[in-house]
């Protein structure tokens, strides 16, 4: 695990540059607010706004950021006034959090705004209930989250706004449908019944913190969009959280809420998240746990026993969301799975495709970007497949296969970067065999992602010996791709995970 954290590709550094850009971010946030003279609390909401700003935001543009960005408060801020408001009445309280639950998954479907939207009105309410924030409260909360935000936006769009040099990839959106067909439709009820059940056990279990179960289900849905994937991202959600209270009895106890060295600890646990949310939810949420330890010492209430309540109430949260999805329009990792190894197979090509127009001299070719599209794509794959390559699956047939098509998927990103790479050196030379190779590949990514039944299957790849550096990687890709032909279909045309 440490070795996939640490060693996993990294293009353009852009792990790296989230993460150091999200400790600046916050950490300006953070310093405005108690300069604007906010209390704790208020400091506290800031941080967590400016965290939120800067991590849910995805839109494909520079331009899209900034307005969902300014968006934020129009959402937020209501909402903060609802949870605020109904402090003293929890039955109204509790059903407003479950719309907010049903309301900011459904927002899924109109894309990465549509979704950060969501992400921010949900964590709004969580955030209210954290602090116990009340009416009289708001004005303080209200200057604290627009100082925070705008603090964000100033790093993210002008310290530090590495997306002009280098184009972020369009996020991918979940397959789509149309009523109860739709994945984000079928979440929205999922995520409400999940969290219906999670409220009402995690109060059993605690009147004061019980809104940790309901966090704990929500978050097991963002980012999912089927049975199998949710129920691994609850495994791995109640695993981290293990891990995290370990470090937290190590670490943020014995701080015990000391400002220097709490502050110190808070700024790596924000760059842990930011740094490690893309190759491993289990990660973050060993650096998330030990940021909300560190938090309670601050508010000076954390204690063994909070910790073990923090675990019984993921517990209680992550059961939810397994109840959800496998009784309430469960959604079948068949489909959604097909469907992101049919996209990231189409980005192969339109980045075989953009790379051999570049190297043919033709400027506007932007092959750098399709690149990123496809990491993120072949992070989805990985996200979908993930069930069937669970040790604890026991469907070891599946899971050979599914292991074999993410090696050659990664074989095949792995030669895509490196013929990037050719195509970007100006001294690079244009060979008459590309246009061949590429539609060689083309032809096998179309037999790759035909459904049809008639046996068709990527034509096998050239045995010549390449010469150029951009022909080596379109052979290699053209292995790849003939490879795959075995493990994406059985005999019989059917898809990787079968019926």
């Amino acid at each position: 695990m440490l070795k996939r954290v640490f060693m996993a590709p990294d293009p353009g550094r852009v792990r790296l540059r989230f993460a150091a850009r999200a400790v600046l971010g916050i950490g300006l946030a953070v310093l405005g607010c108690q300069l604007a003279g906010n209390p704790l609390a208020g400091t506290v909401t800031g941080g967590l706004a400016a965290l939120l700003a800067l991590f849910t935001v995805t839109d494909p543009t520079v331009r899209g950021q900034a307005v969902t960005t300014a968006l934020l408060p129009a959402v937020g801020l209501p909402v903060l006034t609802v949870a605020a408001s109904l402090h003293d009445r929890p039955v109204a309280r509790d059903l407003a959090f479950l719309a907010v639950v049903g309301a900011g998954v459904y927002a899924r479907r109109w894309g990465p705004r549509g979704h950060s939207l969501g992400v921010f009105a949900f964590m709004t309410f969580f955030i209210a209930q954290f602090l116990h924030a009340t009416a009289g409260q708001l004005p303080r909360l209200y200057a604290a989250v627009l100082l925070s935000v705008l603090a964000a936006a100033a790093v993210r769009f002008g310290l530090w706004c590495y997306e002009r040099r280098l184009p972020p990839a369009a996020v991918p959106a979940p397959p789509g449908a149309t009523g109860l067909a739709r994945v984000t439709t079928r979440q929205a009820v999922q995520a409400t019944a999940g969290a219906g059940f999670a409220l009402v056990v995690g109060q059993l279990v605690s009147g004061q913190r019980w809104y940790w179960a309901v966090g704990a289900t929500w978050w097991i849905f963002v980012n999912t969009a089927s049975r199998g994937e949710t129920l691994v991202r609850g495994f791995r959600r109640v695993l981290g959280t293990v891990i995290g209270i370990g470090l937290g009895l190590l670490v943020a106890l014995p701080v015990h809420g000391a400002a220097v060295p709490t502050a110190v600890l808070l700024a790596v646990c924000v760059f842990g998240i930011f740094y490690t949310a893309a190759v491993s939810y289990t990660w973050m949420m060993l650096w998330v746990t030990l940021m909300a330890g560190l938090l309670y010492g601050l508010l000076g209430v954390l204690s063994p026993g909070l910790l073990a309540l923090r675990l019984t109430e993921t517990g209680v949260g992550a059961l939810g969301a397994g109840l959800a999805v496998l009784f309430v329009l469960p959604v079948t990792t068949h489909a959604v799975t097909d469907a992101w190894i049919q996209r990231a197979l189409r980005c192969v090509h339109l980045c075989t495709a953009e790379a051999a127009a570049r190297l043919s001299g033709a400027d506007h070719a932007d092959p750098a970007r399709r690149v990123g599209e496809l990491e993120q794509l072949l992070g989805r794959v990985r996200l979908s497949v993930a069930p069937l390559v669970h040790p604890l699956n026991p469907m070891l047939g599946r899971k050979r296969r599914a292991r074999q098509v993410l090696a050659l998927l990664d074989d095949c990103a792995r030669e895509i970067r490196g013929l990037v790479a050719v195509a970007a050196d100006p001294e690079a030379s244009h060979d008459a065999r590309l246009a061949a190779a590429c539609w060689r590949v083309e032809a096998a990514v179309e037999a790759l992602t035909e459904r049809g039944d008639d046996g068709t299957r990527p034509p096998s790849a050239t045995v010549q010996a390449p010469v150029e550096p951009a022909l080596a990687h379109l052979h290699g890709l053209e292995r790849a791709l003939a490879e795959l032909a075995t493990p994406l279909r059985t005999p019989s045309g059917s898809p990787l995970v079968g019926a």
